[in-house]
Formats: C-alpha cells, structure tokens, sequence
C-alpha cells in the first residue's frame, strides 16, 4: 500500500471542504496572508499566460511579480495534463 504524502493529505482535507466559509477559513488557519497572495498570484499568472494577451514583462508590472515568477509558470504549464489547462480556460479567473 502506498504511504500518501503530507500534500496528497492536505489535498484530501481541502477536497473534503464543500463550503466556501469554511475552506476560506481553514486557509486563514493554515496559510500567512503573504502565502495566501502568492497562491492568488500564481493563479493570475497561470490565467494571463492562458489568455496569451499580454507579454510576459506586461504581466510582470500589471501582476507586480518578477519575470522569474512568470517563467516558472509558464514552464509549469508545459508539464501539465491539458485538462488542466482547459479548466483554467472555462473557468473566467476575473469573474466575480
């Protein structure tokens, strides 16, 4: 039987959450308001190289993040299962 690691554990605890209220205040418990920002960062920059619209220095200023966090996402999604992709482009990150 394979051990699940500490990731796969948390995932599962996340999964488990079905309301928003809860979840959000389970990431207060186990996230600083800087990790928080990054992992809301991240999913801007994974979206914007989605969209394709801006150049990677534009979303630099416009994400206020450095090329290097770009580039880290940009060779993310070259190693993602296309489904992933295709989720992040159904799904309208700006829309409230």
């Amino acid at each position: 039987m394979k051990q699940e690691s500490n990731w796969e554990k948390f995932v599962e605890i996340c999964f488990r959450v079905k309301d928003k209220e809860l979840l959000l205040e389970l990431f207060d418990l186990l996230f600083t308001h800087e990790e928080k920002d990054d992992f809301a960062k991240r999913c801007q920059i994974i979206h914007a190289l989605i969209d394709g619209e801006m150049t990677q220095r534009q979303m630099a200023q416009e994400l206020e993040v450095s090329i290097a966090k770009i580039t880290r996402g940009s060779n993310a999604l070259k190693q993602v299962d296309p489904k992933i992709i295709e989720f992040f482009k159904s799904w309208a990150y700006n829309k409230q």
